[in-house]
């Protein structure tokens, strides 16, 4: 008994370690996912209760979001829609608020009945304060209005919406703040025209600036009557030069200009009269006024020093006096200030404080309060371009225990509060110290790559020209640099930033070398402008070369080629259609001239309905220190325009492995798939229905779909689809395309495939060939001669429309592959590549179903558990990468939008195989336990036995006797 007992509970010990690994990975340790609202353009303060002070706050990405004052997290957000513009946003009060709020209307009590505004284009929305939920939703006009300024006199239950119509005419709407019903409009015409920028100076005054951004234009709407007084700007300021931007703030009296070399306050009296007040040197930006009182207003002014931040606060009755005067030191790679909100407070010696709200150019956020940063938000990475992965560093040998766990005592301290929450036997302060440790020890977070090739680095390239290292394992910014190149400056006014390539991946026996990555960007966002490249360090984030080009960069190709120093290649083509070869070294050049006759490029013109297919040649003689191939035109496709428009283009991936080329079919026979590197998918469409969905009706719109040839100019296959309209989304893989449009007869979004195989190989399919060698299976292929191809094409209805799309990757090409999905729900939907198998039938024979050949179904089934994303969303989904890892069955993903979310998949289901979090201490010491126990009850069951054969002797004594 005592040995079942003790057996039992070292069984149960063993197991529960075992399911502990197990279940937290099926829970999600491997997924992450990070909620952010992109860049702020306004803010607005304001109190629901007492104790819960939010932030609500317009940003670049159309989000409207409330933000809690003291941590920064988001206490509800909503994600408008493209076509909901949004710039900035206001809160309209009830009729007869508080005498507070008529004095301190950005410290509002806001409660149920008040409104929060959000306005862009003519579309105003009203959301409501407490839960971010839209009450109602208004157009104010059909044609090109743009709402500048929204605000709402006191005791009123109207508000003003004032705009520019084609940037000629001036218009002011009087709206009913409860449900958006325009009650009164009044418009008028200026002749010079409006720049497009405006600024609320009073209840009744607006001030704009003219088409040539030189004269300062007082704009009064008083009872409905619009009148205009122009200011000539060098007149009042003879400094100025140039042209002159309003800062888009509202003020009460006071007007912000940005000139060239400074921001100017101006008083404005009336509608006739200006005056200066102050000026500010850059780099700077300043506030809206902060009411205090009837007669008291704040403003700060926030000025950049390298790493610090100055702040002032001035009441706009004495400029001169600073009531609030703080300098704070600023990590050096968030950039300048771009924008400030401030909001007050009042202290306990009934004095005002002051909190103030920064926007970094990097797109950041950061409370300030009593000279301190309260909280920060990576508010950049809402917006990110372009990203790759990296791998880390492997992990060095002769790292004891005790280094990683301080000591002994506390290695086997942690693992005895490890059995004890397994056995439910924790306190609450004890499962809190056991999750700590967990988030401390977990395999999944190091800084060294791991055996399955499961930890990575991801890097990310930001619109702002920021530059992060996020840690698959938890999401964490391992590093983040604001690259200088890419900084607006006097040799790069516009920057703009385009993709992210691993330039240098180091072998792995050369331990003492940094892999890195190349950022390219251009100085405009025009392809003419001059390029931007920059090489960062993929572990520590350092620039070891920033240069702007002399040339532009309208393509970049990279080669599957690299240097002696492990560098990869990249070819970029200019505006004129040569080619630059990249690292400039002559090995590098070397290299690439052998392989040149194999290169060819392709170029869509999409506006001119036109491919070409190039190849590269030199002339004359090559200048090494250029590196500079000319354009040789092989084919071109130019497309019928009164028929077609190129709405697409997709390719495979360039690092993709296929793991064969032949494909067993039922009854054992053999198709072999045409793989090729050179097919371009293209979708082109009717010009009527190259519009948004229903723009068109079922008989002018046409879907046609082209796989092509890339080396050739060869059309191998075309197909069309009548009705069929986009958007469309494509995805390239081995020998099939994936591409997805909507249906405008049937109502419904479609999804169709095409395979394209080799019939030139089916003489291999010959035993006796391939036993005698006369098969043709390693007979070279060129892409010049004539292919003999088949193709295999299905469609079927699918329910959701779609977002992006990407396909699994694998290490070695073997296990199935999934297409990724997102949809128009922001969610990630895993679907098997069988159910796109065009081979499908209503009534597919025994040998086919024994393949695997799902029925055929006219609808493409969605399974809730096929979500990537589980029940989680990611807002303003805009692509999905995936990685493969060492661990064939699995695959990494990372989606990004608004939000980023991260997570390992197994198409083909996980191998056997712990995860990286198993315990193995523990289950040494459960090992070890066990034998221990095993000797100890053996030596008692032996003690037992050895009693129990005494005493049946003495009885059988007793007997005899």
């Amino acid at each position: 008994m005592a040995i079942r007992a003790c057996l039992g509970l070292m069984i149960l010990l063993f197991s529960s370690t075992i399911s502990t690994a197990l279940f937290e990975d099926q829970v999600g340790l491997a997924d992450w996912h990070q909620k952010y609202i992109g860049k702020v353009k306004h803010a607005i303060f304001h109190t629901q209760k007492t104790g819960r002070k939010r932030v609500v706050v317009s940003t670049e990405e159309n989000v409207v979001a409330s933000l809690d004052l003291r941590t920064g997290n988001i206490f509800w957000r909503h994600v408008l829609g493209k076509i909901d513009c949004i710039d900035q946003v206001d809160i309209a009060l009830g009729k007869s608020p508080s005498k507070s709020l008529l004095h301190a209307p950005a410290n509002m009590n806001v409660g149920k009945d008040n409104l929060i505004l959000v306005f862009g284009g003519s579309l105003i929305h009203a959301l409501s304060s407490t839960d971010g939920q839209i009450v109602w939703r208004k157009e104010l006009s059909t044609n090109s209005l743009e709402i500048q300024q929204v605000f709402q006199p006191r005791d009123s239950d109207i508000f003003y919406a004032l705009g520019f119509i084609d940037s000629s005419e001036f218009v002011a709407y009087y709206v009913n703040y409860k449900n958006g019903e325009v009650l009164q409009q009044s418009k008028a015409s200026f002749k010079s025209g409006f720049c497009g920028e405006a600024s609320l100076a009073s209840n009744d005054v607006v001030v704009a600036l003219d088409a040539s951004r030189t004269y300062l234009v007082s704009i009064s709407f008083r009872n409905g009557v619009i009148t205009f007084q122009q200011t000539y700007i060098p007149d009042l300021i003879p400094e100025f030069s140039g042209k002159a931007t309003l800062l888009p703030s509202k003020y009460n009296g006071i007007l912000a200009v940005d000139i060239a070399s400074s921001i100017v306050l101006l008083r404005v009296k009336g509608v006739n009269e200006l005056e200066i007040i102050e000026k500010i040197n850059y780099p700077s930006a300043i506030s809206d006024v902060l009411p205090l009182s009837k007669e008291q207003q704040a403003l700060a002014i926030l000025q950049h020093d390298e790493s610090r931040i100055h702040i002032k606060v001035k009441f706009d009755t004495d400029l001169t006096n600073e009531v609030l005067k703080e300098t704070i030191q600023l990590d050096g790679q968030r950039g300048n200030v771009e924008k400030v909100f401030i909001n007050n407070y009042i202290r306990t010696d009934r004095t005002h404080g002051f909190r103030v709200l920064v926007v970094m150019e990097d797109h950041s956020l950061l409370l300030v309060q009593q000279g301190e940063i309260v909280w920060t938000r990576e508010d950049g990475l809402a917006s990110i371009v372009d990203s790759t992965t990296s791998e880390l560093p492997v992990e060095k040998e002769g790292v004891s225990v005790a280094e990683v766990e301080h000591s002994l005592f506390e290695w086997l301290k942690g693992h005895f509060l490890k059995l004890k929450g397994t056995l439910m036997l924790a306190s609450p302060d004890e499962v809190a110290a056991i999750q700590a440790i967990r988030l401390k020890s977990f395999e999944k977070n190091k800084m060294t790559r791991d055996h399955n090739g499961f930890r990575k680095l991801i890097i990310v390239l930001t619109r702002a020209g920021k530059i992060l290292a996020l840690h698959t394992g938890d999401g964490r910014v391992v590093w983040s640099v604001l690259l200088p190149v890419l900084r607006e400056s006097e040799t790069c006014g516009n920057p703009f930033v385009l993709n992210v390539y691993q330039w240098q991946v180091p072998h792995h026996r050369a331990m003492h070398e940094n892999p890195s990555v190349l950022v390219i960007g251009r100085c405009g966002h025009n392809f003419d402008a001059p390029g931007i490249f920059s090489i960062v360090d993929a572990y520590t984030g350092k620039v070891h070369n920033s240069l702007v080009l002399e040339h532009s960069v309208r393509h970049v190709m990279p080669l599957p080629l690299t240097d002696s120093t492990e560098q990869h290649l990249h070819i970029v083509i200019d505006d004129n259609l040569h080619a630059h070869l990249y690292p400039k070294t002559s090995d590098a050049v070397k290299i690439f001239l052998d392989e040149m006759p194999n290169v060819y490029w392709y170029s869509v013109e999409v506006g001119k309905n036109i491919i070409k297919g190039y190849s590269l040649e030199i002339k004359g003689e090559l200048d090494m220190a250029e590196n500079v191939f000319q354009p040789k035109e092989l084919w071109s496709i130019v497309f019928p325009s009164e028929s077609e428009t190129i709405a697409l283009t997709a390719t495979r991936k360039m690092n993709e492995i296929v793991h064969t080329q032949a494909k067993i079919v039922a009854d054992q026979d053999v198709m072999y798939k045409y793989i090729s590197k050179n097919i371009l998918f293209v979708a082109t469409v009717a010009p009527k229905a190259s519009g948004e969905i229903g723009s068109a009706t079922p008989e002018e719109a046409w879907l046609y779909a082209y796989l092509i040839d890339t080396v050739s100019g060869r059309i191998l296959h075309r197909v069309s689809h009548q009705g069929a309209q986009g958007p469309i989304h494509a995805v390239v893989s081995e020998n099939w395309v994936v591409y997805h449009y909507f249906n405008l007869r049937a109502h419904r979004h479609e999804m169709s495939v095409i395979e394209i195989y080799d019939q030139s190989r089916e003489d291999n399919k010959d035993v006796w060939k391939l036993v005698l060698g006369k098969h043709n299976l390693t007979a070279p292929i060129s892409s010049y001669s004539k292919p003999d191809v088949t193709v295999k094409s299905q469609s079927y209805f699918f329910t959701h429309s779609v977002k992006s799309m990407a396909v699994t990757a694998t290490a070695k090409g073997i296990t199935s592959k999934q297409l990724l999905i997102g949809t128009i729900g922001d969610q990630v939907l895993a679907l098997d590549k069988r159910f796109l198998d065009p081979r499908r039938s209503a009534n597919p024979t025994q040998s086919e179903k024994e393949e695997g050949i799902i029925p055929l179904t006219d609808s493409l089934p969605i399974v809730p558990q096929s979500y990537v994303t589980h029940a989680l969303q990611v807002e303003g989904l805009r692509g999905i990468v995936t990685t493969p890892v060492k661990l064939e069955s699995t695959t990494l993903v990372f989606s990004y939008g608004v939000d980023l979310f991260f997570t390992r998949i197994a198409p083909s289901r996980t191998y056997d195989s712990l995860t990286e979090d198993f315990s193995y201490a523990l289950l040494l010491l459960t090992i070890v336990a066990l034998v221990a126990a095993l000797l100890v009850t053996w030596a008692l069951s032996e003690r037992k036995e050895l009693g129990e054969k005494w005493r049946y002797k003495v009885q059988l004594s007793v007997l005899d006797e």
